[in-house]
């Protein structure tokens, strides 16, 4: 399975960690298997083909978007820095999955090594808690363009954008470490058997024959740190936002400032509302089907990564004329 450097030194070191605990009351097994989507192995290769198509536009989109902030210097500000930060926390935990899912699919490769799936875990969890540090940095940069222009550039200078993308990494990795050490320190001994085509975080740990409340704990607690104060960090922004916009006196002024937000608030709604409606149908789905359960949370790791760009692309003046430039040449 290919993954990302980084993401792959974290588990080899968590892999070897793990290699190191031959005490008796604790056992992991080598390897899991991974179903793939229980209920509908017989159409894996039909299925196989909108996500690879999905993976396919997003890596494209997302590249494109690199490159043309890079190649244009009129996109070097902070907006566009707080893009190229969402690009890629939006393409490393998809990239970290799907080559898995579709050894999976078309070779029926089911076998995933435990060091291999700390590394999944690590991805997507971690690379999920910066994707919304940086809608709540992008939301602070709207704030600070809006309600206080003429402080913007100073406010908001390479090194502050630095300093904030620095503390998005760092507050995305040690809130993870914690979820990959309980992980790794559990007895598995009922079964080896993960119904994803992934290793999820919870799949996984309801396989341990231990008492696991405090890995719930801990996921309830990050998940209010995370989502519940980011979601609030983002409100509070947007609602001096529209203080602001509304106190403006005309309403062609009123919509051309409110335009400049609309990119970054259809990415929040594409962000929060699937995985919300994920949260929800793990915590009361009981009752729906397997297979549809394990399609949503696919369908959350691909779409999102594939609409940014085309939201960014359609709405952003800017990178739509720099890429009918581009594409003009």
């Amino acid at each position: 399975m290919q993954e990302t450097p980084f993401c792959l030194s974290v588990g080899n070191l968590l892999s070897y960690s793990m290699s190191d605990s031959n005490s008796t009351d604790f056992t992991n097994p080598s390897t899991f298997i991974l179903l793939g989507i229980p209920g509908l192995e017989a159409a894996h290769i039909w299925i196989s083909i909108p996500f690879c198509a999905m993976y396919a536009i997003a890596i494209l989109g997302n590249f494109t978007i690199l490159f043309i902030v890079k190649r244009e210097p009129s996109l070097h500000g902070p907006m566009y820095y707080f893009l190229c930060m969402l690009v890629v926390a939006d393409v490393v935990p998809s990239t970290a999955v799907l080559p898995k899912m579709l050894s999976i699919f078309w070779f029926n490769s089911r076998e995933i090594n435990f060091g291999a799936c700390l590394t999944q875990m690590f991805c997507l969890l971690s690379f999920s808690a910066m994707h919304s540090g940086i809608l709540v940095a992008m939301a602070f940069d709207r704030y600070v363009a809006i309600c206080d222009p003429l402080r913007h550039s100073t406010t908001l200078t390479n090194p502050v954008v630095a300093k904030i993308g620095l503390a998005v990494v760092l507050r995305g990795i040690m809130l993870v470490l914690p979820y990959l050490f309980l992980a790794r320190r559990w007895p598995y001994c009922r079964t080896n058997i993960i119904p994803y085509t992934y290793c999820k975080h919870i799949a996984v740990v309801k396989l341990a024959c231990a008492d696991i409340r405090i890995s719930s704990y801990y996921s309830l607690a990050v998940a209010f740190l995370v989502t519940g104060v980011d979601v609030f960090c983002i409100a509070v922004s947007y609602i001096q936002i529209l203080r602001a916009i509304f106190s403006l006196p005309t309403k062609d002024a009123r919509l051309k400032t409110f335009g400049t937000c609309g990119s970054h608030l259809c990415v929040i709604l594409g962000s929060y509302i699937p995985h919300l409606f994920s949260a929800l149908t793990e915590r009361f789905g009981h009752n729906m089907a397997l297979h549809f359960h394990v399609l949503m949370n696919n369908m959350y790791l691909l779409v999102p990564p594939m609409l940014n760009p085309i939201i960014y692309g359609v709405r952003s003046q800017q990178i739509r004329d720099s890429l009918l430039q581009l594409f003009t040449h």
